[in-house]
């Protein structure tokens, strides 16, 4: 079974969020057996500048978009087992930065077709294509149309992975003929129509053979107004080939026994006298007091309010006052930004602001601290708290999404669960829970127990990987 997974970015090559680090490590656990896997992806300005000297020529072919003729040139490498076709074209693809140009929708859709029509020109027939969130929606679409005409399609089956359902790709309607080259008949409601625009991520759920989100509770979730960000009605028209998967991780990259990153690298046997020492040299390189009794909550986040920054803001004078040290690493809204400058400026004793982005200083929060706060307004999945649970860092999370999936709230008369959490959206609620935790953390040997079970949690790609080889067998005997 041969499977063509697109993706606008993919680890190592291309990242600026958590599509790429799932592109980058599911096509690995996938290409498995008879299961063959390959990767398609872009040819960005960056990937060219840092791996051009290892990237072979394939071949070239041009499409059509609309009146225009445009050139894609293929070039392969291989990486982690997988070959990766990279598409080149530097009028759309020779720029600083992958997304925010005004030409994104056209951008995509060369994309898209051009990946659509690979099989054409290389030695490997997809049995089905596996595209992800809007960049490569119309994957989809291409595959329903071209299966109307040509022998190659019609047999060859769909899947369309919704990352983050709040990023469409919504454009203007005149782009289906001066573009796409799609025929009006796919503009109406129950198609690509969005408001008299078009919406990729709606042409990707409605053209696709399966549909497929990053954890269960999110597919469950997006049914509901509330979450569904105006496609909840088409989703429930498609529920029947709706299925939630949740994201695993990379266990070689995230693994604190072998991390390069960390100061002292620690399995389960020795986590709790070299967690300590993390902890210290976080604190010694961060300029924190050096005091491995304080507790430490780490913050990995991009500085939204998605991810519930305004909960935050809401109670961190208040949290602050806890014998407690808090350090946060992250870009985002200028508003949250300066909030963690100004506590840091405050509070020099206990806050520190990183307001960057460091896979190493990450890596390093991860593995120094004692807790992981969390609390997303929505998660699809979520994957800063499979790391943390990787890394023996207890989660504190809002029950919503991904979170809720993975996260098991702690039980102190039962003894189980793998972190703390909070179902409702508000700020006390939130700080309750982390007070728990504090508590919690005073109690040495159930906090020492509380580790292991977090260490202990399976969240590789294992148990997902068999579910997406299932999903593609099961649209095969069709």
């Amino acid at each position: 079974m041969n499977i063509l997974f697109a993706a606008a970015e993919v680890v190592p090559f291309i990242k600026t969020g958590g599509l790429a680090d799932v592109a980058g490590s599911l096509p690995a656990a996938l290409n498995k057996g008879t299961t063959q896997v390959r990767v398609v992806l872009p040819l960005y300005k960056s990937i060219k500048e840092k791996y051009g000297d290892l990237l072979e020529k394939v071949t070239e072919y041009t499409v059509d978009l609309g009146w225009r003729n445009q050139y894609v040139g293929v070039f392969s490498l291989e990486h982690n087992g997988v070959l990766h076709y990279f598409l080149d074209n530097e009028y759309y693809f020779n720029r600083d930065g992958i997304y925010g140009f005004f030409d994104d929708g056209e951008r995509f859709s060369w994309f898209s077709k051009a990946a659509v029509l690979l099989c054409k020109h290389v030695d490997f027939k997809p049995d089905v294509i596996h595209a992800n969130d809007w960049h490569t929606a119309l994957m989809n679409l291409y595959v329903a149309d071209f299966a109307i005409g040509d022998e190659d399609y019609k047999n060859m089956k769909t899947v369309f992975t919704i990352h983050n359902l709040k990023y469409q790709g919504v454009f203007d309607a005149d782009m289906m003929g001066d573009v796409m080259g799609i025929d009006i008949r796919y503009f109406h409601e129950d198609g690509i129509r969005f408001y008299n625009q078009i919406n990729f991520m709606k042409g990707g759920i409605v053209y696709s053979d399966a549909v497929t989100t990053v954890s269960e509770s999110y597919a469950t979730e997006i049914l509901d107004p509330y979450f569904g960000e105006q496609l909840d009605g088409i989703l429930r028209k498609h529920q029947d080939k709706l299925h939630g998967i949740v994201n695993g991780i990379d266990y070689e990259e995230f693994s604190p026994s072998k991390d390069p990153h960390l100061y002292s690298n620690y399995d389960l046997r020795s986590v709790h006298t070299r967690k300590r020492e993390n902890k210290a040299w976080l604190q010694n390189r961060w300029g924190l007091p050096t005091e491995g009794d304080i507790p430490m909550i780490g913050m990995v986040s991009r500085l939204v309010d998605m991810k519930g920054l305004d909960l935050v803001a809401h109670i961190f004078e208040e949290l602050i006052q806890e014998d407690i040290q808090f350090v946060v690493l992250g870009t985002g809204d200028k508003e949250y930004e300066d909030m963690f400058r100004y506590f840091a400026h405050r509070y020099p004793e206990k806050v520190r602001a990183n307001i960057h982005f460091s896979e190493g200083e990450a890596h390093q929060i991860y593995a120094g601290s004692d807790m992981f706060l969390m609390p997303s307004k929505f998660e699809p999945c979520g994957i800063s708290q499979l790391i943390s649970l990787r890394y023996g860092t207890i989660p504190i999370v809002r029950s919503i999404g991904g979170l809720r999936d993975t996260v098991e709230p702690y039980d102190r008369e039962k003894q189980t669960g793998n972190g703390f959490s909070f179902t409702d959206y508000n700020a006390h609620d939130m700080l309750f829970t982390i007070k728990h935790a504090l508590s919690t953390y005073n109690d040495k040997d159930a906090w020492k127990e509380l580790i292991r079970r977090a260490m202990k949690s399976k969240n590789d790609w294992n148990a997902s990987s068999a579910k997406y080889r299932k999903l593609y067998g099961n649209l095969m005997k069709k």
